[in-house]
């Protein structure tokens, strides 16, 4: 059996991974740099490459580079610490085998390289070598070190060559739109154009015309002919934002185009051939909507063809360092202003909040410290009011019955449960008059026989829902969204719906 030729300029790494293979019996050599290995591949070819990116003298993507161009069907596996989406995608682009990061799991890391050894075993029995991939990786500003984003990186590379369809998932702000580009940039669609739609943010009435254009006097106001985002997105990639929010009967004829590969504008009669990668995107449960009757089964089965689920940001913190440092340099370019530093106590309560509105909140939380600090080194105080301990954690901040509590450390046990009864029941009482309101309104109006009860009530609650919490925030939208716990697209919409301004 041919040997597993390991590059790496760490001998605990070489080391390790020399005895491990041995174990399952596959002989393994190590090599210190990459020139030492080149030399021996005059002589002899391993049956798996595994290589270091970043080393001393040649790197790890160069010698992938050669090494496809020179024998395309050897395996190769990519490892390094560096983990970011320009390295793993150049490592895909340029012919690996599979990604490595470290620090790695042993046992998982054999168990790739076996199937590496399989894979090149069954290429040498069907003969069959593939080119060398195409040498062109874009620089992404977007790092992970996270093991949830690394497969989301892995699949991008995968995805490549693909003109599959791809839904993307995750909470509104978690980098969708972003992830949606990276396929494209490195698709063979990277040439055409990029055409972002988002089915939330225009009125049902506009989308359908938004997405496959009009036909003049198709309807009022048309008074010329205009070409939708799919013909826009011609030979390259139409990213639908919010797809759980599109309208239903919208969701027919965009099942249509995907199912029959054409469409129609507006207003038209002649078919014109879609030629554009769907990428679709929502924060919605389509699952559960399909099942509520709001979204249809069939489209989402057309749509699910590939998913890619992106974690929340509380779900990889230890990349909250990294985007710390990357937005307040970009908050201090925009500005013009130099970086701002953050002392180790700020950076740790940014690093302990768990971010409902994900990396877009981080940013603004950036945003908010260059322009509001007053000096160069951020400190805890001086973060925004949300990062900063609540002023009711304390027990010298209970409302009720707390100054007398605080007052007689040595209230008698008994007091004591009889007071949080107390508090318990005045905080039920504060509850009720709402609720009880709310029942006796519906009980006059369906003494009445109003009809549609339920949406009246609803909208009439969303709306002193939303202009309660604008008008707490100041009109910032994107602050109303968070506190609500609602997208700051979906709240966007609802503002249209119910008009408000």
């Amino acid at each position: 059996m041919k040997p597993v030729w390991i590059i790496d300029d760490d001998q605990s790494i070489r080391w390790v991974l020399e005895k491990a293979l041995a174990r399952v019996s596959i002989p393994a050599q190590g090599f210190a740099c990459a020139v030492d290995m080149l030399a021996a591949l005059q002589d002899t070819v391993p049956c798996v490459l595994v290589t270091d990116i970043r080393m001393p003298g040649q790197d790890g993507l160069s010698l992938l580079h050669r090494i496809k161009q020179e024998h395309p069907g050897l395996p190769v596996i990519v490892m390094t610490a560096f983990t970011d989406l320009n390295s793993t995608v150049a490592a895909f682009q340029k012919g690996a085998f599979d990604y490595l990061p470290k620090p790695f799991d042993v046992n998982a890391a054999v168990a790739l390289i076996q199937r590496a050894v399989q894979a090149g075993a069954a290429a040498d029995q069907q003969g069959a070598e593939p080119g060398p991939a195409d040498d062109t990786p874009e620089r992404i500003m977007m790092q992970s070190s996270a093991p949830a984003m690394q497969e989301v990186f892995r699949a991008i590379g995968r995805l490549a060559a693909s003109n599959v369809t791809v839904l993307i998932t995750g909470e509104s702000g978690t980098g969708k739109e972003l992830i949606a580009r990276a396929l494209h940039k490195h698709s063979s669609r990277a040439s055409g154009p990029f055409v972002a739609v988002n089915a939330a943010a225009i009125p049902k009435d506009l989308l359908e015309a938004e997405l496959f254009g009009h036909e003049r006097g198709a309807f009022t106001g048309a008074t010329q002919q205009r070409r939708g985002r799919f013909e826009e997105a011609c030979g390259g990639t139409l990213f639908l934002d919010e797809i759980g929010d599109m309208p239903f009967d919208l969701q027919t004829r965009l099942l249509r185009v995907l199912a029959e590969g054409s469409f129609y504008r507006v207003g038209g009669s002649q078919a014109i051939q879609a030629d554009a990668r769907i990428v679709a995107a929502t924060h919605q449960p389509l699952e559960q909507r399909v099942t509520e009757g709001r979204f249809r089964e069939d489209l989402f089965h057309r749509l699910n063809v590939i998913r890619l689920r992106l974690p929340p940001l509380r779900e990889r913190k230890e990349d909250i360092p990294a985007l710390v440092a990357l937005f307040m340099k970009n908050s201090a370019e925009d500005l013009g202003v130099p970086v701002r530093r953050l002392a180790p106590e700020a950076l740790q309560a940014l690093a302990d909040f768990d971010y409902p509105g994900n990396i877009r909140q981080l940013e603004n939380f950036c945003q908010w410290l260059t322009v509001m600090s007053s000096g160069q080194v951020i400190e805890a105080k001086d973060l925004p009011p949300e990062l900063l301990p609540s002023p009711s954690s304390g027990p010298s901040h209970v409302v009720q019955g707390g100054a007398a509590m605080q007052h007689d450390a040595a209230l008698a046990p008994q007091q004591a449960a009889n007071t949080d009864d107390a508090a318990a029941q005045a905080g039920e009482e504060a509850v009720a008059p709402w609720v009880a309101l709310l029942e006796q309104e519906a009980q006059e109006r369906l003494a009445r026989n109003e009809p549609a009860i339920m949406s009246t009530l609803g909208r009439e609650f969303e709306r002193v829902l939303i202009e309660t919490a604008l008008d707490y925030s100041r009109g910032r939208r994107m602050e109303a969204a968070q506190r609500l716990g609602i997208g700051r697209n979906t709240l966007t919409r609802k503002c249209a719906e119910l008009g408000l301004g």
